[in-house]
């Protein structure tokens, strides 16, 4: 194989690839596939809030609670020293003023514990029912790569055959002609080597001039279109079969 037959085959080779990746791409597995893991960055996202909010309940829970077994603590401290020793008037005011003020503080306590148990319930089951919803999720995008391995099993065996010649293929091209190739497939997306049909290259379709005819076809085989810069092939195979 020269390196002229090389590289249209290996255009030809690349070509068949972008198709088939486009195919894959396209599959309506692959837009279910895409829905389903948006569907889960949303749900993880709502889940981390949860368990943001429900870690801070539960401080709070535990702040409020502490405050709560010393108020309850401090309530019987007051009534046993009480107990202990005889009050005149004046000290019995301020103990029942000092027992009034810890009831209605650990009242306040038991009220707002009260609040946060209803919350922190809520926040279980919202953190329950996300846990499940990514379970579904989990479940749909196995269905799918199955599914989606089953359907592109052909294409994807065709996709490892085509590399594998591609390989090939690219062995019998210089190192710099590859770069070239590879700066021209950029630059067109994909169309990088056109044939010299006569004096018509076959992409860019440009009549040369007769004086520019003549010198591509007494220079290299491999050479380049003075129009559009693509890699041309002056005396390839193409151009062979359509001269017979």
């Amino acid at each position: 194989m020269t390196e002229a037959e090389a590289l249209i085959r290996l255009q030809e080779l690349d070509i068949q690839l972008l198709r088939h990746a486009s195919t894959l791409a396209s599959m309506p597995q692959q837009k279910k596939i895409k829905t389903v893991e948006l569907a889960k960055r949303r749900v993880n996202s709502e889940l981390n809030k949860i368990v943001g909010q429900r870690k801070d309940v539960e401080t709070e829970m535990g702040d409020v609670t502490s405050n709560l077994d010393y108020y309850n603590a401090k309530t019987e401290e007051v009534k046993a020293d009480a107990a202990a020793r005889q009050e005149n008037y004046r000290q019995i005011q301020d103990l029942e003023a000092s027992l009034t003020s810890l009831a209605k503080k650990a009242e306040k306590c038991e009220h707002r514990l009260g609040e946060l148990d209803q919350s922190l319930s809520k926040l279980k089951l919202a953190e329950k029912n996300a846990h499940l919803t990514l379970d579904r999720l989990d479940q749909q995008r196995e269905a799918l790569d199955k599914s989606f391995e089953d359907d592109s099993a052909q294409i994807r065996r065709e996709i490892v055959s085509m590399n594998d010649e591609r390989n090939r293929v690219v062995d019998q091209i210089s190192p710099e002609t590859m770069e070239r190739y590879d700066a021209a497939r950029t630059r067109f997306k994909g169309l990088a080597v056109e044939v010299l049909h006569g004096n018509v290259p076959s992409v860019c379709r440009v009549k040369l001039q007769p004086a520019s005819y003549h010198d591509l076809m007494h220079g290299p085989e491999v050479s380049e279109c003075l129009y559009c810069h693509r890699i041309l092939i002056v005396r390839g195979p193409l151009d062979d079969e359509e001269d017979k």
